[in-house]
């Protein structure tokens, strides 16, 4: 669409009809663009979404009349404004400078600009492209999600910006690991536990500092007991049994001794759990808690146990 507001004629007609009108052109002269002559306009102007770009034409004082035009719109024509833009100012209407600036540009803006001159009955033309740089942003992205270890995961990120931003995945916890990807979509297949935690897609185009978003993944399997020993107390004294188990979601621990589950405030025991492990205390250890205990742990993934002896020193 380019500047909005201003008087729309044909692009076929822009030379012909809108310099005519400018210039008073006589029908049968043609218009030349790029004349030895002539100084050409500035090169091609990159500005980011939100700046103000300006538009500068040289001129000299053989020129009688001057205009700016995009695409089909003439924008101001000498110091007369033809555009309803407010963004779109004159800054410079002098002997060697035809200068405008559009302030607060939008990516409608992009595109080709011309600037007219009159000169020697000739009217000439040289054009500039405003080019519309966009910082990234992200526009979608995966949930957090839970999953069972083994199964499959894909991740997305959806990203906008000009130039088209660069999209990468990393892996940043329990620890960073680098890139795994440099795509909008992250796949991970037979996923492992070591593979939880948080994932971070970047966004980035050189336009600003890149945008982040992160997703959780949490990866549940069934427990795992890592720790479990058998103790010696002497009778009379504190004695502690403990049992480590790793699993998500947490698992819930119990304790046997033999085949008899031990109570959560059977006198002299206290059962103490916590997310990762559970510890059986005795009190004052007598000849008759000596012998084997089973510590289970348990989620809705599975269970496993692990047996400890309590014996005399």
């Amino acid at each position: 669409m380019g500047v909005g507001g201003c008087l729309a004629l044909p692009w076929r007609c822009l030379v012909v009809l809108c310099l005519r009108l400018l210039f008073l052109v006589p029908a049968g002269v043609p218009v030349r663009s790029g004349d030895a002559t002539f100084p050409k306009a500035m090169d091609n102007v990159t500005v980011r979404q939100g700046e103000s770009a300006t538009l500068r034409c040289s001129v000299d004082n053989r020129v009688t009349r001057v205009a700016w035009l995009n695409r089909s719109s003439i924008l101001y024509a000498g110091n007369d404004k033809w555009c309803l833009d407010p963004r779109v100012v004159l800054l410079a209407n002098t002997k060697t400078q035809y200068s405008i600036q559009i302030q607060d540009v939008d990516v409608y803006d992009e595109g080709p600009y011309t600037c007219s001159v009159q000169t020697d009955n000739h009217p000439k033309t040289s054009r500039v492209h405003l080019i519309v740089q966009v910082s990234p942003k992200i526009t979608d992205i995966s949930s957090d999600i839970s999953i069972n270890e083994g199964g499959n995961v894909s991740l997305i990120c959806i990203a906008t910006g000009r130039p088209d931003p660069t999209i990468t995945w990393r892996h940043i916890s329990p620890k960073a690991v680098g890139f795994i990807s440099e795509d909008e979509y992250l796949e991970i297949t037979g996923i492992t536990r070591e593979q939880s935690g948080e994932y971070e897609c970047s966004a980035s185009n050189d336009v600003s500092a890149p945008v982040v978003r992160r997703v959780k993944v949490t990866v549940n399997y069934p427990p795992y007991i890592s720790d479990a020993k058998s103790t010696g107390v002497p009778v009379g004294q504190k004695g502690i049994l403990l049992c480590e188990a790793s699993a998500v979601p947490s698992a819930d621990f119990q304790w046997y001794k033999d085949d008899k589950r031990l109570a959560e405030g059977q006198k002299g025991l206290k059962v103490e759990n916590k997310p990762f492990f559970s510890r059986l205390t005795f009190f004052n250890v007598s000849e008759q808690d000596y012998g084997n205990y089973t510590c289970v742990a348990s989620n809705q993934l599975g269970n496993t146990n692990a047996s400890m002896i309590l014996y005399g020193e």
